[in-house]
């Protein structure tokens, strides 16, 4: 969410900025503002007559101003609701804008992202290569019949070896993120409202997402979601807390299988894991001090090139124009790694720093010991990765001209002996 006194004080500012990535005709700062001038009314009237009131009630109380109290009295309901009424319509309408990019993010859609770095080379094979989900198949890795009978569309199983390729990735990214010094959480997979709202999935985002209820009427405020990503709980850990300012910064990551609706269907390049309703990913999140984030950002970014970097595949690293970007975010930069079978790079991470607009919504602060007051944290996330695109790359990249594949050096220790899955 983002700050209305930013608004007010910065209005042409924090429009142009934020015309990077919405339409013109979508953008109404002056409505904003005018509901928050309208709160400011309410609240300076309320005021002025609790003050009365509260004069009135020193003094001896004769028939006149029992009857002046009571009318007070109505007057100050009426102003409540009145004020309950604009702070929601207020708070409504700053939820509905997104976060404002940062300086050196492009306006636009996909089409101005920049790719600002490229690890290694495409591999080029003197053989046929086998895609992966034929691949996966042969080597009896994957079923994807089984996982659509199960479940439908968008599901699968890992299976024998390929459940074991899954789990050692999980296994290689946890090492690695408790050897550079981040705690280690298992969250609930299902979230409330208010944690949905914090971490700027709601009101948004709601058909994006699995929801669940607990009354046979599935009526909506018994509804839990199904998380999209680890992010969302991990935001939520300290929602409504002031952290001590000693303790920052907070690294933490998640492991969690992550639930979408993808509304829109899929591409006609997509197939296999590439794209599902479930997948397994393990997330990186910083709370940081405002001053810090840009740091963690460059952190978390080249954390997850590392990731991708120790298992040999060739990657690229793309900053994502304003419009690409999760509405949340002030700056995004996607790890892409390639799968040759499709012809194109796809994303295993996604690094973020969302500055101070989750940290408003979900009201986490610290105590900032220079100033005596608390101020909102910053919060910056990353996959660190997601696994069922780099299954796919792997597959391809490592295949042998036999139709086998060998197993990435870096998981060797987690695949039970094995270094090279055969037919």
């Amino acid at each position: 969410m983002l700050d209305i006194k930013l608004i007010r004080d910065k209005k042409e500012e924090v429009e142009k900025a934020l015309l990077k990535r919405i339409a013109k005709s979508a953008l109404d700062l002056d409505k904003v503002i005018k509901l928050d001038d309208t709160r400011r009314d309410v609240i300076i009237k309320l005021e002025a007559l609790k003050a009365e009131r509260n004069k009135n009630s020193k003094i001896k109380p004769t028939s006149e101003i029992i009857e002046q109290m009571k009318k007070i009295g109505e007057e100050i309901k009426e102003l409540e609701i009145s004020l309950k009424t604009t702070e929601d319509q207020l708070k409504e309408q700053l939820s509905e804008l997104p976060n404002i990019p940062a300086d050196d993010v492009l306006p636009g859609g996909k089409e101005n992202n920049k790719v600002i770095k490229t690890f290694g080379q495409k591999p080029k094979p003197d053989f046929k290569l086998i895609d992966h989900v034929e691949l996966a198949t042969r080597l009896n890795l994957i079923d994807y019949e089984r996982g659509v009978k199960i479940a439908g569309s968008g599901f699968w199983c890992y299976k024998g070896k390929g459940a074991l390729l899954e789990w050692a990735l999980l296994n290689y990214f946890k090492d690695f993120h408790i050897a550079n010094g981040y705690t280690f959480i298992l969250p609930p997979f299902l979230l409330n409202k208010d944690s949905a709202y914090a971490s700027g999935h709601l009101p948004k985002f709601r058909d994006d997402l699995f929801w669940t209820s607990r009354s046979s009427e599935n009526k909506q405020g018994d509804s839990l979601c199904l998380n999209a990503t680890s992010e969302m709980m991990i935001n939520n850990l300290h929602r409504n807390e002031v952290i001590d300012e000693a303790q920052l910064p907070l690294k933490y990551f998640a492991y969690s299988p992550c639930f979408r609706k993808e509304p829109g269907g899929y591409g006609a390049g997509e197939k296999g894991t590439t794209r599902g309703h479930q997948f397994n990913k393990i997330e990186m999140f910083q709370f940081t001090r405002p001053e810090y984030s840009w740091n963690g950002f460059e952190e978390l970014v080249r954390n997850a090139e590392k990731l991708v970097e120790g298992l040999g595949l060739h990657y690229q690293t793309v900053q994502l124009a304003a419009q690409d970007a999760s509405a949340s975010m002030s700056k995004t930069c996607d790890i892409e790694v390639w799968i040759p079978s499709m012809d194109m790079y796809k994303e295993v991470s996604s690094a973020s720093n969302a500055i101070d607009y989750q940290a408003r919504r979900a009201d986490i602060k610290f105590r900032n010991p220079e100033t005596g007051k608390n101020e909102f944290v910053h919060t910056l996330n990353a996959s660190g990765l997601a696994t069922s695109r780099l299954l796919p790359a792997i597959l391809e990249q490592f295949q042998q001209e036999d139709g086998s594949v060998k197993i990435p050096e870096a998981l060797h220790r987690y695949m039970n002996g094995i270094e090279e899955i055969k037919s």
